[in-house]
C-alpha cells in the first residue's frame, strides 16, 4: 500500500491556508442533484462542479471541484457570483436559485430529470427497465426567469472529459443546436453531450457560452443530454419537463411515513438524499457522490465512496424501513444477496453495477480541492478482510426476514456459509471497521460484528426451522461475548478499539445499539460515557485519536458526524434523553444550507470535511431522530403522519 501513501507532485500548487481565500466553495455549500443513474454537484456560484457520466462512478465530464481546470457549466447573472437564496423545491431533488443584481432579479431553476410517474405496463419501449416506477431522462434542464427590472444572463459550458484528460470540442448539427464530442476511448465511457437552449450560443473549442439581456417576464432554458432520447426543444416543452420531474419527487417523497415533530424535515431531506445516491439499474446505494473531497484538509487522507459498502447494509435497513421506504430498502437487500451469493467469498464493498474489482489509481492531473492531493479513484480496501461483513449482512438478512416472517429456501445456503465463514473466522485479526491501513489488528468492534453474525445467524436458523444449526451458532455468539467481555474491555470497565490497547473507539457505540449487551449493563454506560466525555472535540465525536491508532495515514481529521448520530442514539439507549437531544439539535444545527451533510465536521469552524453527501451520515441521523422520537412517544408526545401531509 505504500504507492498509495505519497501526494505526488502539484502542478504549481500552492496550500491556502486561509479557507475563505480559497478558489473552492465549502463543501457544504454545493447542492445535490440525482437522476438516480448520475448526479452533479451545483456551487453556489451557479456552476456545475461536479458531474459524472453516464453513471454516478464514471470518469468525470464537469470536475473543477478537484481542480479548477477539470471542467463546469455556469448559468447566471454576469458579473454576480453569489445568490440571494437558494433552496429545493419542497419534496424534491430540484433546485431554484435566485439572482439579484443592481438592475434585477433571475431566477434559475435546475434538475436532473425525470420520467413520468406510471406503471409498469405504460413503459415505453425506448426506456430501459429499472427496479423503480420511471426512467432517467439523462437530462440536466436549467430555467431562468427574469421576474423584476432587467439582467445581463450568462451561460458558459466548458466539459473537461475522462477526469479533466481531455477537452471537448464543439459542433453545431443541423437542427440547431450544439453537441459537445471528445475523442475518448471506450474505456472512459465516450460520450455524446448535447446542448439545446433557446438562447444564442457561440462557439469556441471547448467553450460553449451565449450572454443575453433579459427583461421582467423574459425566460430561457438550457438543456444538457446524453441519451438518444430527445431533450426539450422548447420553453414550454421545457416547462413540461420540469412539472413532470416535480411530481415524480412528490409521488415518491409521499410513499414515505415521517413524524410529526419539528425535526421531520431533517428526515425528509436525507430521505430524498438517500434516493439521489442510489444506482436505479441495481438497487444499489453509493457511500457518496464524490471521490477524494479531504477528510484532511490540505491532507492525504483523501478516499473514492462512489461504491457500495457491505457494512451500510444494516445502518440502511434501519433507516429506510422506518420510515417507510420498504422499495428502497428491498432493491438495496436485492442488490446485496446477488453480489454476496456464489462461491467467492464476501468482498466489503462492490461497485454499483456490480463489480467486483475496483483498482486504486491516483490522478496526477488533478490538484485536488484546495490542493488536497493525491486525487484517488478507485478504492483498494474492496481487497481487505474485514470481519464485520458478516455480521452486516446476517443482520440484513434478520432486519429483512421480519418483515416477511420468513427465510427462502433459496437464501438459506447463502446464509449457512456466512455464519460458518463468521464461526472459523472470527480469532483472526483484520482491518477494522475504519479500514485501517496499517496492520491488522484485534478490533473489538469487529468480534462484535462477529457475534452479531452468530446470533443473528441463529436466529435466522430458528426462523428456517433449523434448531440444530440454531443451538451451533448460539454456542459460538456466547463464546464470542465471553471473549470479548475479557479481552476488549480496561481496567475501568470500558470497552476499547482493539484487544490489549486502552484506546477509544466510536465503533463501540453500536454495542446497545446492536444489543450485544442490555443498555444498563455498567459496562455499555461506562463505554458510551467514556466516548462522550473523552473521544470528542466540541461535543461531536472522532472516530479515534489519529496519535493513538496505526491507520497507515498521516495528518489528522475532524469529528466523524456519523459517530456523533451514533452517541446521539447510544445516549438514548442508556437513558440520558436530554443529553441526546441536545447534541441532536447541535449536530442539526450543523447541516448544510440545503439539509445535506459531509462525512466529517472541523469542530472550531464547523467546516465540513470529506466526501459529499455521505449517505452513512443521513443513515445515522435518520435512526438518530427515530431514537428521540421514540423516547418522547414513550411519554405520549408524537404521533405519525403521511409525507404529504406536512411537505
Amino acid at each position: 500500500m505504500d504507492q498509495l501513501r505519497g501526494c505526488g507532485e502539484g502542478r504549481g500548487m500552492t496550500l491556502p491556508q486561509d479557507p475563505s481565500r480559497s478558489a473552492h466553495p465549502p463543501i457544504a455549500d454545493y447542492a445535490f442533484l440525482s437522476d438516480c443513474e448520475s448526479n452533479c454537484l451545483i456551487a453556489p456560484s451557479g456552476a456545475v462542479e461536479w458531474m459524472c457520466l453516464p453513471r454516478h462512478d464514471s470518469p468525470s465530464v464537469f470536475g473543477a471541484i478537484l481542480d479548477r481546470a477539470a471542467g463546469s457549466f455556469r448559468l447566471g447573472p454576469y458579473g454576480v457570483q453569489v445568490p440571494a437564496a437558494r433552496r429545493y423545491l419542497p419534496g424534491s431533488l430540484m433546485l431554484e436559485t435566485t439572482w439579484k443584481s443592481s438592475t434585477g432579479w433571475l431566477i434559475v431553476r435546475d434538475a436532473l430529470l425525470m420520467g413520468p410517474w406510471h406503471n409498469v405496463s405504460e413503459r415505453s419501449l425506448t426506456h430501459r427497465r429499472t427496479p423503480t416506477d420511471y426512467d432517467a431522462e439523462h437530462c440536466l434542464l436549467r430555467t431562468v426567469k427574469c421576474v423584476s427590472g432587467a439582467v445581463d444572463l450568462s451561460m458558459v459550458c466548458e466539459p473537461m472529459f475522462g477526469y479533466g484528460r481531455r477537452e471537448a470540442s464543439w459542433r453545431y448539427d443541423g437542427l440547431g443546436y450544439a453537441h459537445a464530442v471528445a475523442d475518448c476511448p471506450a474505456q472512459d465511457h465516450d460520450l455524446t453531450l448535447s446542448l439545446t437552449t433557446d438562447l444564442r450560443l457561440g462557439l469556441e473549442g471547448r467553450t460553449a457560452q451565449a450572454r443575453t439581456r433579459m427583461s421582467q417576464g423574459d425566460t430561457a432554458f438550457v438543456a444538457l443530454s446524453w441519451s438518444v432520447l430527445s431533450p426539450p426543444q422548447t420553453w414550454a416543452e421545457a416547462l413540461e419537463r420540469m412539472g413532470r420531474t416535480a411530481e415524480y419527487w412528490r409521488q415518491w417523497i409521499n410513499v414515505g411515513v415521517f413524524p410529526d415533530h419539528p425535526w421531520s424535515r431533517y428526515l425528509a431531506r436525507s430521505a430524498l438524499t438517500l434516493k439521489g445516491l442510489t444506482f436505479a439499474p441495481t438497487g444499489a446505494l453509493l457511500a457518496a457522490a464524490t471521490t477524494s473531497l479531504p477528510e484532511t484538509p490540505y491532507g492525504e487522507r483523501n478516499w473514492d465512496y462512489r461504491y457500495s459498502w457491505v457494512r451500510d447494509s444494516t445502518f440502511a435497513l434501519w433507516g429506510l424501513y422506518t420510515i417507510g421506504l420498504d422499495r428502497e430498502a428491498n432493491d438495496f437487500f436485492c442488490f446485496l444477496t446477488e453480489m454476496c451469493d456464489g462461491d467467492q467469498d464476501i468482498q466489503i464493498m462492490y461497485g454499483i453495477g456490480g463489480e467486483r474489482e475496483l483498482p486504486e489509481q491516483i490522478l496526477d492531473q488533478l490538484s485536488g480541492y484546495e490542493g488536497a492531493r493525491p486525487v484517488r479513484v478507485g478504492n483498494a480496501a474492496y481487497l481487505q478482510c474485514q470481519h464485520d461483513v458478516w455480521g452486516a449482512i446476517l443482520d440484513s438478512v434478520y432486519l429483512h426476514a421480519r418483515t416477511r416472517d420468513q427465510v427462502t429456501e433459496s437464501l438459506w445456503p447463502f446464509l449457512k456459509r456466512q455464519a460458518e465463514t463468521a464461526a472459523k473466522q472470527w480469532r483472526e485479526p483484520d482491518r477494522g471497521i475504519w479500514e485501517s491501513r496499517g496492520e491488522p489488528q484485534h478490533f473489538t468492534s469487529s468480534k462484535l460484528m462477529c457475534w452479531v453474525a452468530m446470533d443473528r445467524g441463529a436466529k435466522l436458523a430458528r426462523l428456517h426451522d433449523e434448531p440444530g444449526f440454531a443451538d451451533d451458532w448460539e454456542a459460538v455468539a456466547d463464546e464470542i461475548r465471553a471473549d470479548i467481555c475479557a479481552n476488549g474491555v480496561d481496567d475501568r470497565g470500558v470497552f476499547v478499539q482493539r484487544y490489549g490497547a486502552t484506546t477509544l473507539d466510536a465503533s463501540l457505540l453500536l454495542l446497545p445499539l446492536l444489543r450485544f449487551l442490555p443498555a444498563d449493563d455498567p459496562r455499555v454506560r461506562a463505554t458510551v460515557r467514556a466516548i462522550a466525555d473523552e473521544l470528542t472535540e466540541d461535543g461531536m465525536v472522532l472516530r479515534y485519536r489519529v496519535s493513538e491508532t496505526d491507520d497507515g495515514m498521516h495528518g489528522t481529521e475532524g469529528t466523524f458526524t456519523i459517530c456523533s448520530f451514533w452517541l446521539v442514539s447510544a445516549l438514548v439507549e442508556i437513558g440520558e434523553l436530554d443529553e441526546a437531544t441536545a447534541l441532536c439539535e447541535k449536530l442539526l444545527s450543523y447541516a448544510s444550507p440545503l439539509g445535506l451533510y459531509a462525512e466529517e465536521i472541523d469542530p472550531p469552524s464547523g467546516r465540513h470535511l470529506g466526501n459529499f453527501p455521505q449517505a452513512f451520515t443521513h443513515l445515522a441521523m435518520i435512526n438518530a431522530i427515530t431514537h428521540i422520537i421514540r423516547a418522547e412517544q414513550a411519554a405520549g408526545a408524537t404521533t405519525f403522519v403521511p409525507a404529504h401531509q406536512r411537505l
